[in-house]
């Protein structure tokens, strides 16, 4: 549903099962949210395979791919996949290219000695490479020698590249070169506020948030019901989304404290649990769903829980 504000997406849980990835696809489209993202986690399912998959078997829900790790493939061939996504399905494919996860990408042997210059070149190129530009580039990662997309495969609306980031030096290049910026779990209203100091958008940027989500008519049961992907929130690479909330100090003091993240998510207070996730009540998630939009979202998208992903995602549907 498209608000005067912003518009709602879901997230495509990672390890749903296979034989639901078309159902959940078909379902977000049917209850009207209007973006569906994908994941691309090490270990899990790639990003544009997921992506071709949910684009065929939908009409007119937009896809994005959030996000694709700038160290793992050329380029080049990465723009011929998404420009064949782009001219296949028009204007229904954003793509988000980010580092990834560094303990991931240092354990396949994909960790860039500056990875913000490799994402800057990445972007730069690829974005110049879907516009159907003639392209040389001679940088420190990337490298392209006179390659300019056949006319023939060009997608008649080029995809929005954004860049998934979160550390202070990251949002700035964002800002410099992407489309819009993708902001992992959990996103807060002032998290969205300082990140915006650190994109300095001189034009259009567009802001999407992740958030993990549950919607119930018993609060108590949603807020319980998020606990557990809550976990990794107290972890050094949440830090970032951490650090502008005025319980900081509080959260890390906690971390410190338990012996492990579930033992840290079973502890967060309720005041934190509601900040740090869209749960509770649909009017009251439909509250922070406003608050992020005021704040500068322009797409919000809710990752279900739970091990029942399409009933999650029939509640979260509550919100629309």
């Amino acid at each position: 549903m498209t608000t005067r504000d912003g518009t709602i997406g879901v997230l495509m849980p990672r390890d749903i099962p296979a034989g639901d990835i078309v159902a959940f696809a078909q379902r977000a489209e049917s209850h009207g949210f209007d973006e569906l993202w994908v994941v691309e986690d090490l270990g899990y399912r790639g990003g544009l395979a997921q992506a071709a998959t949910v684009l065929a078997a939908t009409t007119g829900i937009r896809v994005g791919v959030g996000l694709l790790p700038a160290a793992a493939r050329n380029v080049a061939f990465t723009a011929m996949e998404i420009a064949t996504l782009g001219q296949l399905h028009p204007g229904r494919i954003d793509i988000a290219v980010g580092h990834g996860m560094p303990p991931w990408m240092r354990g396949v042997g994909a960790w860039p000695a500056s990875p913000l210059t490799l994402l800057a070149e990445y972007i730069t190129v690829l974005k110049r490479l879907l516009s159907g530009q003639l392209v040389h580039h001679d940088g420190q990662y990337v490298r392209i020698d006179g390659l300019q997309l056949h006319a023939g495969a060009l997608p008649t609306r080029v995809p929005a590249v954004l860049a998934g980031v979160r550390g202070p030096r990251s949002l700035a290049v964002s800002g410099d070169v992407a489309d819009g910026t993708l902001l992992a779990e959990p996103v807060t209203p002032a998290y969205v506020r300082q990140a915006l100091t650190h994109i300095a958008p001189g034009r259009p940027h567009r802001l999407v948030a992740y958030n993990i989500a549950s919607v119930d008519d018993d609060p108590t049961a949603a807020q319980m019901a998020v606990r557990p992907a809550l976990a990794v929130v107290g972890e050094p690479d949440w830090r970032p989304h951490i650090t502008p909330l005025p319980f900081h100090d509080e959260l890390v003091s906690l971390r410190s404290r338990c012996d492990s993240p579930q033992e840290f998510a079973r502890s967060l207070p309720d005041a934190w649990v509601r900040q740090l996730a869209v749960a509770g009540t649909p009017p009251q998630a439909r509250s922070q769903l406003t608050d992020l939009f005021d704040a500068g979202v322009g797409s919000v998208v809710l990752a279900p829980v739970g091990t029942d992903y399409l009933a999650s995602l029939n509640s979260l549907a509550a919100v629309l």
